[in-house]
């Protein structure tokens, strides 16, 4: 690992206990259902296997952030973001019930203007009915 590559790993790490950045707001599946039809793009960060097993709402753009055994490279992800994402404009990140997303915007929020995090994640998403589509 290269010193870049400590330093961003530690500074997510500090993202994480960190105090919620008032620029990351977390909503339930009503406001998350305003922002898909106001245009909002949404980022689900969850895995591959994830994605197969629940379906994601339709339209996202799927990034996975943690690998299954918490791994994860931020520098590399957040390129990736960058290409699907204006920093300027709001976006929404999901994942299973809100705890990954909820750690992702807090640092996201720190760079990006406005990044919402969806509070029980997709399977809250399931369970009030909303539909998914396959996963890849």
């Amino acid at each position: 690992m290269n010193i870049k590559s400590i330093f961003t790993a530690l500074l997510f790490s500090l993202a994480l206990i960190s105090p919620a950045s008032a620029d990351l707001t977390g909503i339930n599946n009503k406001a998350l259902q305003s922002l898909i039809d106001d245009g909002t793009p949404v980022i689900d960060v969850r895995r591959l296997d994830e994605w197969e097993t629940t379906g994601v709402v339709e339209g996202s753009h799927l990034l996975t952030f943690f690998d299954k055994k918490g791994g994860y490279d931020a520098e590399k992800w957040l390129a990736e973001l960058s290409e699907l994402i204006d920093p300027n404009e709001p976006f929404v990140l999901i994942c299973h019930s809100g705890g990954r997303t909820s750690n992702i915007g807090r640092w996201l929020g720190k760079e990006f203007n406005q990044v919402y995090s969806v509070e029980d994640g997709i399977m809250g998403w399931i369970k009030e009915g909303n539909e998914t589509v396959a996963g890849p």
